[in-house]
């Protein structure tokens, strides 16, 4: 990866709906260079893919919590094909330290992610304890990863 793979990584990431003539222009490449540039980042599997961000709020999931999950020795393969299936969890990470994984979960209210606590988590494989922590206020998210220090060298 060089500096114009790094820098068609920056604008992608930032506009994801650019112009190839847009990001072109931006790297300084005409577009074919650009596009083709753009579709070895893909194949390579550095680009994963294109999405829209949306407000969670707008769409009646305001509430954002975190999860820390404990799971039995030997029950991760089976909690992770599991968790998987739970649209309410965004993301699933595996951890080091007390908890086994951490999720970032969405939900409408404190309701719905008591039910989610009580229904859903507390009953896949292997979870032996979790701990809740409720977000308060986001300050910043998806932070680019092109913003990184290291990134793409």
């Amino acid at each position: 990866m060089d500096a114009i793979d790094r820098r068609l990584l920056s604008v992608l990431e930032t506009d994801g709906r650019a112009s190839f003539a847009q990001v072109a222009e931006a790297v300084g490449l005409s577009k074919t260079p650009c596009w083709n540039r753009v579709q070895a980042l893909e194949e390579s599997g550095v680009i994963t893919g294109y999405r829209a961000d949306i407000d969670r709020a707008r769409v009646g999931l305001p509430l954002l919590a975190f999860v820390d999950v404990a799971i039995d020795l030997g029950r991760h393969q089976a909690f992770e094909a599991a968790i998987a299936n739970v649209p309410s969890v965004l993301e699933c990470h595996t951890t080091a330290g007390p908890f086994d994984y951490v999720l970032r979960v969405a939900v409408r209210d404190v309701g719905a992610l008591d039910e989610l606590l009580r229904a859903e988590l507390s009953h896949l494989p292997g979870v032996k304890t979790f701990a809740t922590r409720i977000c308060l206020k986001t300050v910043f998210q998806a932070r680019p990863l092109m913003a990184v220090p290291g990134a793409g060298s």
